[in-house]
């Protein structure tokens, strides 16, 4: 139904968009809106365009926009380990499986009068080596009093999981008391894993509403404890 005065406009935009994907060795190239206005010509708002890393090479003049020019020395290291990481402000350091259930957990230490020290997504793995890597990351963050690990298990079942923590921990040497809160296939099975390693600095909660609670207030506590001592 594309008026026959608009037709012109839209096939030079279109030959366009496909130029600047080939020639640009982009992974996408979208047009989202592209518009009709009433005397017959399109317009394109806006456009998302996301480049192809390993084709940088070609393109000198992609260096302006390299995001390790930007990246702190955490955000660094955790980049070089395959995690998604997002420095902020606070104290209780979140650690979660997936980008939403991070966010969520984000939001959920906020919700309870806490203020999280990042956003830290470990994606579908959550094996021994990912969790080392991961708190090897945050435990160097000064800034951090507690540690918050929030695991749903799906293809990585509540056992590999529980292991993976454990193994971490004989491999890291980790500063702040850790929260646990593992749901997900297998989690029964897990917590039992996890149950004998149990102290006041490794802690498991049955929510994640309760583990936020509990992450918070020993952040608050390791906090009172130092303005103690100074």
């Amino acid at each position: 139904n594309l008026p026959e005065a608009a037709v012109e406009g839209t096939v030079d935009i279109l030959q366009k968009l496909y130029t600047a994907y080939v020639d640009g060795d982009a992974d996408l190239v979208e047009i989202n809106p592209l518009i009709l206005t009433p005397d017959g010509r399109v317009h394109v708002l806006d456009a998302k365009v996301t480049l192809d890393g390993s084709a940088v090479f070609r393109h000198e003049d992609y260096a302006v926009f390299d995001e390790t020019q930007t990246r702190d020395e955490r955000e660094t290291a955790a980049h070089a380990r395959g995690l998604q990481y997002v420095g902020l402000d606070g104290s209780v350091g979140v650690i979660a499986n997936g980008a939403g259930l991070a966010m969520s957990t984000v939001d959920v230490v906020n919700q309870v009068g806490g203020s999280p020290a990042n956003f830290l997504d470990i994606g579908g793995g959550a094996n021994a080596d990912v969790m080392a890597g991961a708190l090897e990351v945050i435990n160097n963050d000064p800034a951090v009093r507690s540690i918050f690990i929030n695991i749903f298990g799906g293809i990585t079942r509540g056992e590999e999981v529980a292991n993976g923590i454990i193994g971490a921990l004989e491999r890291v040497r980790i500063d702040a008391p850790i929260v646990i809160r593992l749901d997900g296939t297998n989690a029964e099975e897990g917590r039992a894993i996890l149950e004998p390693h149990l102290s006041d600095t490794l802690q498991m909660a049955p929510t994640m509403l309760e583990a936020a609670r509990r992450a918070v207030e020993l952040a608050a506590s390791a906090g009172t404890d130092e303005n103690r001592e100074a």
